[in-house]
């Protein structure tokens, strides 16, 4: 099939909502006509160069269905968007003609599990680990961290009353109660004693309205049951660079996938329980004498 491509310094995984700002001209004509014909477009990893400009880009092979949930146009005629990924591809085939932006011929990737038996019981180990991540991540008194965006598609709880041929919900986006990475941890915890005993912080939460909060995550947020599902959640969320995080999608299958999570986790526990990951040089000494 032939799609039009985005290229971007930032990997989509499948269940992840990335909001984007299209301000260059060609893409806003990719965006239009994406949003007349409800088609999605394609989001693939900047090897080298720049996707802003005409220069020259070298991008991954294997990149991710973008979905448009939300398109806001502007008044001078750019766009904000919320797209959700939906699935893998990988490019056959460029044609830098066609359009003044890129258009690819892919191949939709169907999502091979590797052993069942396998994959199930790394999902349950990889997220109990997630979860002393997701917790470890908070930063200490003293210390000072950037705060994780992350916006995810997930399953929700049906509404009993909702109308069952309405367009499912998009979570954390279309609930005015905000749900974060540490919520995600929280009831990840509350459902699975293991998890909770991982990393448990000292002391009671004494904030009222981030226990309601918590409640209401509780109510509705399902942590996905099914291994891929849960795969590319923890590979849209875990804070690694694009590289790492393109393998990820990138991996023959969900076992795989797993695998190569565990193993970043365990390096970013290792990390974390040091305070490594916290740690920013003073820049008065950034400039050393070498020889």
């Amino acid at each position: 099939m032939e799609i039009p491509l985005f290229p971007l310094h930032t990997v989509l995984c499948p269940g992840i909502a990335l909001p984007l700002h299209i301000f260059e001209p060609r893409y806003r004509l990719m965006i239009e006509r994406c949003v007349e014909k409800s088609v999605p477009f394609g989001i693939v990893l900047i090897r080298e160069g720049r996707e802003v400009g005409s220069g020259k880009v070298a991008i991954a092979g294997v990149g991710t269905f973008a979905e448009i949930r939300e398109a806001t146009l502007l008044p001078d005629g750019r766009y904000d968007l919320l797209v959700v990924g939906s699935g893998r591809f990988t490019v056959d085939e460029i044609d830098l003609g066609k359009e003044p932006y890129l258009v690819g011929e892919v191949t939709a990737l169907d999502d091979e599990v590797g052993d069942q038996v396998a994959a199930t019981t790394l999902a349950a180990r990889t997220m109990r680990r997630f979860v002393a991540y997701l917790q470890l991540l908070q930063p200490m008194e003293g210390e000072t961290a950037e705060e994780i965006d992350v916006r995810v598609e997930i399953e929700t709880e049906t509404d009993p009353g909702a109308d069952p041929e309405a367009e499912p919900e998009l979570g954390p986006m279309a609930d005015p109660i905000e749900i974060t990475t540490e919520d995600i941890a929280s009831v990840a915890a509350s459902e699975d004693p293991l998890a909770a005993e991982a990393e448990e912080p000292d002391g009671p939460d004494d904030d009222p309205e981030r226990a309601a909060r918590l409640e209401e995550a509780a109510r509705r947020l399902v942590i996905p049951e099914d291994p891929t599902v849960l795969s590319y959640l923890l590979s849209g969320i875990i804070q690694v660079d694009a590289v790492r995080r393109q393998a990820l999608l990138e991996a023959a299958s969900t076992e795989a996938r797993l695998e190569a999570l565990d193993r970043l986790i365990e390096r970013e526990l290792w990390m974390l329980r040091r305070r490594l990951r916290f740690f920013v040089p003073d820049p008065r000494y950034d400039t050393v004498r070498r020889n």
